[in-house]
């Protein structure tokens, strides 16, 4: 059915509406797919943490490569605001669009190189370094990926509708871990447990080349955004972006403020809510990864659409009570979802059931050491409520006896897996989800809240260095800082061991949540009062 108007100038402006709708709908498609991709390539080291553990450090040390894995993962997040730094002032100086070109081809072509990186059984010590190398790529390229997208289509965003627009930029992070999630699920199922730890695992890492070059001819595309090709055409750029962002005593206040009252908390909560969530259930509750998978991909897609649910919210409540409110029932619950996940899962508490237990022993050649062998004791139990332990016990026994360090027995190596049943599963999807609800909650609104504090001619600049020190620094720590806490929490034999990762998420909030809630102003600004 056609719309009748009233007048001709009704029609001029729902003609005019319209064309806008359509332009910032391409605008959305393209920044966001490129920005999807860029957090793609960025989440599956995290996603494959576990097996890039193995793959690029010494075996002898579980935990040990494990935490060299998280630290490798948390540097790409360490040099993000220098990224943010270097291709914020790039972008306030030559534009917003070549500037993300660039940065999603460092991106891309990082993480197919990761893919080719040759074990540390076959080079050595050379094999971290060049994923250390490569992963610092990855976190300059993504300083400043993020920015330049939010900062982009803000300026196309009509100011009403601006938390809206901007929150589809946001869900690209989630979206594009849980790509990594489904991209590495299928890849496990396509082959078997062994070709996948041999070279499937590598196959995720390859995909992004073809992913970047489909986003590299959709970006190249675009156009410059309106207000800064405005700007530039009267010649109100900056030619000196840093010194104006942060010499300036008053905007130098407004990035501090950003960061400690806003993205400091928002980025801790972003990384407990997904990462921290997935990682305390495979090392910390020991369950199948393959299981953790499905459950993590299933809560971030339930949770996903909220994004934009609080990004549309923003805009009728104001930014600030939306993120506060999030911060603040993520304190209150993150030890009590935390404790029922674990408790859930827990086996001490479990009874066995009849005929429930099956053991095996079995004993191979050394592949390397003539000579010598590997037994193995595998160990299957079933419980009464379907809950299923599977655990392998690797001896390393050489012709002489046990292999001996130090005048000791070697340890064994024990790998333990647990899958649960499909009420614990369905529990453990709920509580992951609820944590997904407060990353919503307080990142959904904060592109538009950024872009909003600081002028057109250094906005670039100035948003995305608290916004990547926030969740680049104080968030990208996280899994490393909460497994150090886990790890010396059941050494030292504390009752609840299994929590105290947790007080680094809940502190850095809590005084996030103090500075915000006294110093952030609600109100709005509009984006073209720059312009003028």
């Amino acid at each position: 059915m056609s719309r009748k108007f009233k007048t001709q100038q009704e029609h001029d402006a729902y003609v005019e509406e319209k064309k806008k709708n359509k332009t910032i709908w391409g605008v959305i498609m393209a920044s966001s797919l490129g920005t999807l991709i860029e957090w793609y390539d960025f989440y599956i080291f995290g996603s494959l943490a576990v097996v890039l553990a193995t793959k690029f450090f010494p075996a002898d040390n579980p935990t040990a490569a494990f935490l060299s894995t998280l630290a490798t993962f948390a540097a790409g997040f360490v040099v993000r605001p220098f990224g943010a730094l270097f291709f914020g002032r790039l972008g306030d100086i030559i534009g917003r669009k070549y500037t993300f070109l660039v940065t999603l081809l460092i991106m891309g072509f990082s993480t197919f190189l990761i893919g080719c990186v040759p074990s540390f059984e076959t080079i050595g010590y050379v094999a971290p370094v060049l994923v250390l190398i490569l992963r610092l790529l990855q976190g300059l390229a993504l300083g400043g990926e993020y920015g330049g997208a939010a900062t982009y289509v803000a300026e196309y965003s009509q100011p009403h509708r601006r938390g809206y627009w901007t929150s589809w930029i946001q869900t690209t992070a989630t979206a594009g871990l849980f790509i990594s999630l489904i991209v590495i699920l299928v890849t496990k199922t396509s082959l078997t447990p062994e070709e996948f730890d041999s070279w499937g695992w590598r196959i995720p890492f390859w995909i992004s080349i073809l992913m970047v070059g489909v986003s590299y001819v959709i970006r190249r595309n675009m156009k410059e955004s309106p207000l800064f090709a405005q700007a530039k055409k009267e010649g109100k750029t900056s030619t000196n972006p840093l010194k104006e962002s942060f010499g300036n005593k008053l905007n130098f206040k407004f990035v501090l403020l950003a960061l400690f009252g806003a993205v400091m908390g928002q980025g801790v909560i972003w990384y407990t809510g997904q990462f921290y969530a997935m990682s305390f259930m495979q090392k910390v509750m020991n369950l199948d990864s393959a299981q953790v998978d499905s459950m993590m991909a299933l809560a971030l897609f339930l949770g996903t659409p909220l994004f934009i649910l609080f990004g549309w919210l923003s805009d009728k409540v104001g930014r600030k009570p939306i993120m506060m409110i999030g911060m603040l029932i993520a304190i209150i619950a993150y030890r009590p979802i935390y404790k029922t996940m674990y408790t859930s899962v827990n086996i001490e508490s479990k009874v066995l059931a009849e005929k429930g237990l099956v053991e095996k022993r079995t004993a191979k050649a050394h592949e390397k050491i003539a000579g010598d062998s590997l037994i193995s004791f595998h160990t299957e139990k079933t419980f009464t409520d379907g809950t299923l332990l599977k655990r392998d016990s690797i001896v390393h026994w050489a012709a002489a006896g046990p292999v001996m360090t130090n005048g000791k027995a070697e340890a064994p190596l024990i790998k333990e897996s647990i899958t649960v049943n499909p009420d614990t599963r369905w529990l453990l999807i709920f509580l992951v989800f609820v944590q997904v609800v407060f990353v919503t909650m307080v990142y959904g609104p904060i592109a538009a809240f950024l872009v909003e504090m600081f002028p057109i001619r250094i906005r670039y600049t100035s948003m995305s260095l608290p916004y990547h020190i926030g969740n680049g620094i104080f968030g990208g720590l996280l899994p490393a800082v909460a497994t150090y806490l886990v790890t010396s929490g059941k050494d030292a034999g504390h009752p609840e061991w299994y929590l105290q990762g947790l007080w680094y998420p809940i502190i850095v909030a809590a005084v996030c949540l103090v500075i915000g809630t006294l110093y952030l102003k609600t109100k709005n600004k509009s984006l073209q009062e720059d312009a003028q």
